[in-house]
């Protein structure tokens, strides 16, 4: 009887087991038999896009001695009005440049319908008779000035042809940097009502929301893709001089981002940092400087260089590394010069303007490609679209009224940044470089690349 009962716990737990194993082994053959999530291809590899967006320099200043680039051709020489003669490109280690105007005006006298002669006399036009005046317009850094942006350029890729996306300056560059257009609207609480312009009023607190077009956070909203907006030591408040001005923020003055309820992704840049470090960046970053890290003349080379390295290093350094892509650029020209003719490639009535540094960084990137396609930011927006939105532009057809002259993503002189990028290549490792190198700047940076001079940006219109 005692034997019976144990036999048959045996056969009972035996039974249990043998179910157990089979349910088991249906349970794998049953995960086994269900597809894997499909590999990621292509474009769509790239899961994070950061856009770095500096200030004032052309591609002649920063990369006109680069080896292989369209840089500085021979025997330019650039008419001096008020000294009499003109002006040679010349070798310019000075941390601190001064620039020149970057206006509407100061784009047609500096491009003299494609002659791109009108530099130093737009630098000199506050000059006093009998003084000495110099300019620094026609001054160029070389490699050993800036050593971080070549090893981004042979590393990664250097866009040799990027133009601003319109001849004007800072204010209408970032509005075109968001949402390809840039616009003076009768109605803030109309698209319908706005109308292209260069000169588009700034946001204001009589009128905190003045654009009412459509910007690509709308798009992005519509497709649960996720957005940061970052700004390097917070937004300015009016009248202080630490934080980000408004004409460099200006995603806040978008009358669809408060509609959405998208104000909260406007953030310090802290929040970057952040989520870089713990592997959560969003689809899409924006970043903006503070003044004194822009370089926008007369702020240090070196600190705006030792900003931007500290911004790539922490992509590198994060999980997110393999899946981003960073493009980086200056916003306008900042009356320095650039011999690369613009007007060549004109799209419509506000581009496009004088050509400007750019890279593209990536574990995908070609590396030490040169890329001599015509590009303009509006390059940036094609390829977020194209990566998170299936191709859908910005613009008439986007779900929301819009009165824009032309749909820039869709324009045939606009290059395509995807051949920036080998994607059946094995990722590139990360370049985490030294935020403060040994450079040929005068005078020597300080320590860690912090210092900083006073700054003046409404010599030349921006405030």
């Amino acid at each position: 009887m005692k034997l019976r009962t144990m036999l048959g716990f045996g056969a009972a737990l035996g039974l249990t087991v043998a179910m157990a194993l089979s349910a088991s082994v249906q349970a794998q053959q049953t995960a086994g038999s269900r597809p894997a999530a499909p590999a990621l291809v292509g474009i769509q590899k790239i899961q994070h896009i950061i856009v770095i967006m500096q200030e004032n320099r052309t591609f002649d200043s920063y990369f006109g001695a680069y080896p292989g680039a369209d840089g500085i051709p021979p025997g330019v020489c650039v008419p001096d009005p008020f000294h009499g003669g003109c002006v040679k490109p010349f070798i310019n280690h000075s941390d601190s440049n001064t620039g020149g105007p970057h206006d509407n005006p100061a784009y047609t006298a500096d491009v003299d319908g494609g002659k791109m002669d009108g530099f130093v006399a737009q630098a000199e036009l506050t000059c006093k008779p009998g003084s000495q005046c110099p300019t620094d317009v026609m001054g160029y850094h070389v490699g050993t000035d800036i050593p971080n942006y070549v090893k981004y350029a042979q590393n990664f890729v250097l866009n040799s042809h990027m133009l601003e996306s319109v001849h004007s300056w800072s204010l209408p560059s970032h509005l075109y940097e968001v949402s390809a257009w840039s616009a003076n609207c009768t109605n803030p609480h109309d698209p319908m009502s706005c109308t292209s312009t260069g000169a588009p009023n700034d946001r204001s607190p009589a009128n905190p929301t003045p654009f009412a077009w459509t910007d690509l956070t709308f798009l992005l909203r519509q497709h649960n893709v996720s957005w940061g907006y970052y700004l390097d030591h917070g937004a300015q408040l009016p009248g202080g001089s630490v934080g980000v001005p408004s004409i460099w923020n200006v995603l806040p003055g978008f009358t669809d981002v408060t509609t959405d309820g998208q104000t909260g992704n406007v953030q310090p840049l802290i929040s970057f940092f952040t989520q870089a470090k713990n592997g959560n960046l969003p689809a899409v970053s924006w970043i903006s400087p503070d003044p004194t890290d822009s370089e926008h003349a007369p702020a240090l080379v070196s600190t705006g260089q030792a900003y931007v390295t500290g911004l790539i290093n922490a992509v590198m350094q994060s999980s997110d590394w393999n899946s981003s892509a960073i493009f980086l650029a200056w916003d306008d020209w900042g009356g320095f010069y650039d011999h690369f003719n613009p007007t060549n490639f004109q799209v419509d009535s506000q581009g496009y303007g004088i050509r400007v540094p750019a890279m593209v960084i990536s574990p995908y990137a070609r590396r030490g490609f040169i890329d001599t396609q015509v590009l303009s930011f509006d390059a940036y927006l094609k390829f977020i679209e194209d990566d998170f939105l299936g191709g859908q532009r910005i613009g008439p057809g986007d779900g929301r009224p819009d009165s824009r002259p032309n749909t820039r993503e869709y324009k045939s002189v606009l290059g395509n940044l995807v051949n920036d990028f080998n994607f059946t290549q094995a990722p590139l490792a990360p370049l985490i470089l030294n935020p403060c190198p040994p450079t040929t700047l005068v005078p020597t940076p300080a320590p860690g690349c912090t210092g900083s001079v006073p700054l003046h940006f409404s010599t030349w219109g921006d405030s």
